[in-house]
């Protein structure tokens, strides 16, 4: 379940969860809160160990790729028609999430599939973040991104 919460106005519910920092996100597992990204992301992958698997092929692969474009298309929808997230203004939503557009390239190479084709708002907007020369200079490049990842690849043996 996702909750929205005002940081203006933080809830119950939050001040419970996390009353030492009183910041999101927070994840609850068995009532129990998880806080900060970094900590929610390594306790996820040590409870599903055996779910574990970077990279997938035949159904599961097919699976995985309907399950990020869902995700982007819920991100789609949540943008709208604008410029950027926060509307006209370049802000924390899109530094937040322009880092992942250096993947979108390895992701299709791999996966066989174009990202544009079901989620074009995502990647005209990921194109007018390129163009600010700030992310421009900040992103690796794209092709680099697979080359790094195939060579993971081989030497995990996948």
């Amino acid at each position: 379940m996702s909750i929205e919460e005002d940081l203006w106005n933080k809830s119950e519910l939050l001040l419970k969860m996390n009353p030492v920092h009183e910041k999101i996100p927070i994840l609850v597992h068995n009532n129990k809160p998880i806080c900060e990204s970094l900590v929610i992301v390594e306790y996820i992958d040590e409870m599903y160990a055996s779910a574990r698997k970077i990279y997938t092929s035949g159904a599961d692969q097919d699976a995985a790729k309907k399950e990020f474009i869902e995700i982007l298309k819920v991100l789609e929808q949540q943008f709208g028609d604008k410029t950027y997230f926060g509307g006209d203004t370049f802000g924390y939503v899109d530094v937040a999430l322009i880092p992942f557009y250096s993947r979108f390239y390895a992701l299709e190479t791999f996966g066989n599939f174009k990202i544009e084709e079901s989620c074009p708002k995502i990647v005209a907007w990921a194109k007018r973040c390129t163009k600010r020369e700030s992310v421009a200079k900040a992103l690796p490049d794209e092709k680099k991104v697979y080359e790094f990842i195939l060579d993971l690849k081989k030497k995990l043996g996948y």
